[in-house]
């Protein structure tokens, strides 16, 4: 059998390896019980309600004696919030750090040998038409999506993972606690408020807005607009690919590892960190970091990947439509994007 109780805990979270000795279990014929020591029972401890500390204590079936205990599991009841939760991280460093480098090159790799490819198959990207490269842009993020999510998942195929990691989950979309969709919904509001006062600010600070010359939305613009079957295939890439993989690899792999060693909150800002500058934007880091902040709080507190590959969906897939409709409107996209 297992049975609960509670006592009140004051002191520092470090400090709970050292108030294990004081506990001790006893098993009576009818029920399990968890007794406190006299150091965890002075009443000095009872008048400071500040955390609760809830003790669990299992016994292991057919195990008679008193002493041998199977586990004892600490909640902290008054810190009990999803975002400050560590995942029981199953990898070392050495995984983390070779799985890194292995997403990396073959994502180098997988555009690589794509443009190896085209000449064998006839192709010449100066002679394509705009819906050609596109479909061809869709094709590659495909396989570099496919390529490096198979490195990854077959690099950290460690079994039995804990059911927290890698999850879509698509139940209870809108679940009070865990709703995958209602927390993208609130992540991507609390996104959208907090980059547009981050480009608020950058913007007191620069007076002038930079060239975007390298922004991949710029390099995007020809197909922008240009046909239903260029937005259908720049809609996959950014609404649906894109986010699929980095979501994966920065917040599923990445983020969740960092919190064997880091706090969770400290783990969500450092892959937004490194999120940020993946996208090889320096003018752009501020946002891309806010944004990759959002995306890893709400990954936190909901542990569906669903959760942040929404919000990234919305957010990508959302601008090339709005680019589109200005471009049908009749606007010059650079020079809107050059002032923005």
């Amino acid at each position: 059998m297992i049975t609960y109780t509670s006592a009140l805990y004051t002191t520092p979270r470090s400090s709970l390896v050292s108030l294990l000795p004081n506990l001790h279990c006893s098993k009576s014929t009818s029920s399990s019980r968890l007794h406190l020591s006299p150091f965890l029972s002075n009443p000095a401890l009872k008048t400071t309600r500040t955390r609760a500390l809830s003790l669990l204590c299992a016994y292991k079936p057919g195990d008679d004696s008193d002493s041998k205990v199977n586990s004892v599991f600490i909640l902290v009841g008054g810190l009990d919030w999803p975002i400050l939760k560590r995942w029981d991280v199953p990898w070392k460093w050495q995984t983390v750090s070779l799985t890194s480098l292995a997403c990396g090159l073959s994502f180098i790799l997988a555009g690589l040998i794509e443009a190896a490819a085209l000449p064998y198959f006839g192709l010449k990207i100066g002679e394509l038409s705009l819906d050609q490269k596109a479909e061809i842009l869709f094709v590659d993020q495909g396989l570099v999506t496919a390529a490096v999510l198979g490195v990854m998942y077959s690099l950290t195929n460690y079994q039995p993972l804990p059911d927290d990691f890698f999850r879509y989950d698509w139940r209870e979309p809108f679940n009070l606690q865990k709703g995958w969709l209602l927390w993208a919904g609130i992540g991507l509001a609390g996104g959208l408020a907090s980059i547009a006062l981050t480009g608020a600010v950058m913007s007191l600070v620069r007076g002038e807005n930079p060239q975007r010359e390298t922004d991949a939305l710029v390099l995007l613009l020809p197909l922008i607009g240009s046909s239903f079957t260029s937005t259908a295939c720049l809609v996959g890439i950014t609404g649906v690919l894109a986010p699929l993989l980095e979501e994966t690899v920065f917040r599923g792999f990445f983020m969740v590892s960092l919190t064997k060693w880091l706090p969770t909150p400290l783990s969500v800002l450092v892959s937004a960190a490194v999120f940020a500058a993946a996208h090889l934007t320096p003018g752009e880091f501020p946002q891309l970091f806010v944004l990759g902040t959002a995306l890893g709080f709400s990954y936190a507190h909901t542990r569906n990947l669903l959760t942040p590959i929404t919000i990234h969906a919305i957010w990508n897939s959302g601008i090339i439509l709005f680019l589109t409709f200005l471009q049908l409107q009749g606007y010059d996209l650079k020079e809107l994007l050059q002032s923005s």
